[in-house]
């Protein structure tokens, strides 16, 4: 490794990174101060490339592409024969800030292979982000990628220096880990995903809900957790760490978040979304994130090499996540054991309205604000506009569009003043057609798998990828 230059480690480990989704928003907002460098705003960092080809900012590397795991659906693999590079915790601060001060970033989003153990791997990560926080005193966002089976001592260490921490669940189901990585478990996942819930609602509670709670130490309730000492008052078990305190006292502020394998293996649609919804529900997840799976290995258990990604079904996915999250669904309204999978035609709040016909159609000047959650074309802004504005008079469907509705879809299941906009029959067929006509089918042309990768640091790419402000706002909002 010692050959390589630093760009030359950058142009390896960042082309590495490109399989770890972080496509969010900070969820942050920390201001400069005097003697420090740089501020996070939540509105301010995406850690992703639009679909016109605007680089949203984010840093996004790997600390190391060594691997001590040979997992069969891993670029980076142990028994690949690759390029092997691995940043010091000195190169990945002066990436940073030398990006950050020529305003090219806003933020780190930080992972690594397992380079040893994960406790070595965690180790080095947590000495680039503290020299990134304590010695240059940047205080922009960061996200880091948290190390299966690393010790709970690291852990904590790294939630009070990160704003985000994720970890990668990899795949839907334990059988499926399994077989495809017989090194890791669903129990060294999950156990770390605990912890950091643990720290975020402790934190939480010592910091905002209970004023009466001594903000620095805590109360009883903290005495037999590794979170006793709140506000970066390390354990102090490794003294090879420096754990020197930091003025700041939030534990992973932005939460945390994970990322599930989509098509390596062969679950549907129902039991991914069943997995999502145990997240979402029992580890207060922020995020998960669907990556649809890029076949990279020679394997007889995953898809050949050439295969198009699902990238489709990754995109239904994330709709219907949307749909758990702001929208009042759950999994069982949306699929079942006999019907699985989300229609390739159709986005999974249409779909199910054309099965539940006998909802519709929906009054806008007189249904609640969950029923009209439920009606497509209309977004958690536009219901909550609508019944705003009700207040003031009644509604016809010019005022709704102008509110952000999608009349054309919409339109199928609503009556304003007890009238539809154009003649219409309530049938599932007739409704199908009109919105799987072919212009509807070219919106998103998710097959062309090949018009979609991830960006170089070293390229200057020419996006003249046409979209609507329609688009525009979708993307920015996700109102389906």
């Amino acid at each position: 490794m010692s050959e390589y230059t630093l760009e030359d480690k950058l142009r390896i480990l960042s082309d590495a990174a490109k399989y770890d989704a972080a496509c969010t928003s900070s969820g942050v907002d920390r201001k400069g101060a005097s003697g420090s460098l740089g501020s996070c705003q939540a509105s301010g960092i995406c850690h992703t490339f639009a679909s016109d080809g605007r680089c949203i900012s984010l840093l996004k590397i790997l600390l190391s592409n060594e691997c001590v795991f040979d997992c069969r659906y891993c670029a980076n693999r142990r028994s690949n024969d690759i390029e092997r590079a691995s940043f010091t915790p000195d190169e990945v601060c002066t990436l940073t800030m030398e990006f950050y001060r020529r305003n090219y970033i806003e933020g780190l989003f930080l992972s690594s292979g397992v380079r040893q153990s994960p406790d070595k791997t965690t180790e080095l990560m947590y000495e680039a982000i503290y020299k990134l926080r304590v010695v240059h005193k940047f205080r922009g966002y960061i996200h880091v990628k948290a190390i299966p089976g690393a010790s709970q001592e690291l852990v904590e260490r790294m939630g009070f220096l990160a704003d985000r921490m994720s970890i990668n669940l990899e795949l839907p189901t334990a059988d499926s880990l399994k077989t495809l990585a017989p090194h890791k478990s669903r129990d060294s996942i999950t156990k770390p995903m605990r912890l950091i819930q643990s720290g975020i609602a402790m934190n939480r509670l010592a910091l905002n809900k209970n004023p009466a709670m001594d903000r620095a130490y805590g109360n009883d309730m903290f005495k037999n957790s590794i979170f006793k000492d709140s506000g970066m008052r390390f354990i102090d078990t490794d003294k090879k760490l420096p754990s020197a305190r930091y003025e700041r006292e939030d534990f992973v502020p932005a939460g945390q978040s994970t990322q599930m394998i989509i098509g390596a293996t062969q679950e549907t649609d129902y039991q991914i979304m069943k997995v999502s919804q145990a997240l979402y529900t029992g580890f207060d997840l922020k995020r998960v994130f669907y990556s649809a799976y890029v076949p990279v290995n020679d394997d007889s258990v995953l898809p050949v090499i050439g295969t198009p990604p699902p990238l489709l079904r990754e995109h239904r996915l994330y709709q219907a996540d949307w749909l758990l999250r702001y929208y009042g669904f759950t999994t069982d309204e949306l699929l079942s054991e006999d019907r699985p999978n989300f229609n390739i035609l159709l986005d999974p709040k249409c779909d199910w309205a054309l099965r539940h016909l006998e909802y519709f159609p929906v009054e806008i000047n007189r249904a609640d604000y969950e029923t009209l959650l439920k009606v497509p074309g209309i977004g958690v802004k536009s219901a909550r506009r609508i019944i705003k504005a009700r207040r003031c008079g009644m509604l016809n469907f010019d005022d709704i569009k102008h509110m952000g509705v999608v009349l054309k879809r919409a339109v199928y299941f609503i009556t304003c003043l007890g009238k539809t906009m154009i003649p219409l029959r309530i049938e599932e067929n007739y409704i199908t057609n009109c919105l799987t006509s072919n212009d509807r089918r070219d919106i998103h042309k998710l097959s062309d798998y090949n018009s979609y990768r991830q960006m170089s640091l070293f390229d200057d790419y020419s996006f003249n990828a046409p979209y609507t402000a329609e688009d525009t706002c979708k993307a920015l909002s996700g109102q389906l």
